[in-house]
């Protein structure tokens, strides 16, 4: 889906992904890689397909948009070195005419010798034109003027009810005038729910296809409740 943000056109992916076309630049947030190691190790019992979810959905994304920069926003890797950040290395590695960026989250605390061997660049925020990206959400008042943050660390999910006590939490993207938060790629991440302002836009991912939440439609047959 194409979305108009401060006259520049995005495209929102089912994917869980925000695509830039003029500069072939594709960023994602909150993949967490690693962390269903992490948790095996400390003995929870994680389903293995999980991990094999993270890396096919990754893939299958460099695959099909083919993009010339791919920026995480952080929580790329969701603690230290396991054999799961092998894996990250060889979709690097292949995917050799793509510059790969991370903009630092609270998890990614691995040395930066990990990063260097994979030749993934690492910073604390980046600019992109309008775009101010950062993996925590910026205070309204401290984003600069003119600009749009986006990040991620939230994990948003759109809560939709139906008449009866029918109910599902979709990931979502969560769009207001300066800032727009991107949903958690990992598949084992949770969600929150978001509580939008009645000016906000709000596109949950339904299957293959992002479908806007119609906020101020009152008699609308789904809604969002917290």
């Amino acid at each position: 889906m194409k979305v108009a943000i401060l006259n520049n056109y995005v495209e929102l992916l089912p994917g869980k992904a925000l695509f830039l076309p003029d500069s072939k630049t594709l960023i994602l947030g909150d993949l967490h890689f690693g962390k269903i190691n992490h948790f095996r190790r400390a003995g929870l019992p994680v389903p293995f397909g999980a991990n094999r979810k993270n890396t096919e959905s990754l893939i299958d994304l460099l695959t099909s948009i083919k993009p010339l920069r791919t920026i995480f926003l952080g929580d790329l890797f969701h603690s230290y070195y396991n054999e799961e950040w092998e894996t990250v290395g060889q979709i690097v590695r292949h995917f050799s005419a793509c510059q790969f960026e991370l903009v630092r989250g609270n998890h990614d605390i691995m040395s930066a010798q990990q990063y260097d061997r994979y030749k993934i660049s690492v910073c604390d925020h980046l600019e992109l034109g309008p775009f101010y990206l950062t993996h925590e959400p910026m205070p309204v008042s401290a984003i600069p003027p003119a600009k749009i943050n986006v990040a991620g660390h939230l994990h948003p999910g759109a809560n939709l009810q139906g008449k009866g006590r029918q109910a599902i939490t979709l990931p979502c993207f969560w769009l207001s005038k300066n800032q727009m938060i991107l949903p958690a790629f990992g598949s084992f991440t949770g969600l929150a729910i978001v509580r939008p302002e009645a000016t906000d836009r709000v596109f949950a991912i339904l299957n293959d296809s992002i479908v806007e939440v119609p906020l101020a439609a009152k008699e609308s047959k789904a809604k969002f409740v917290s």
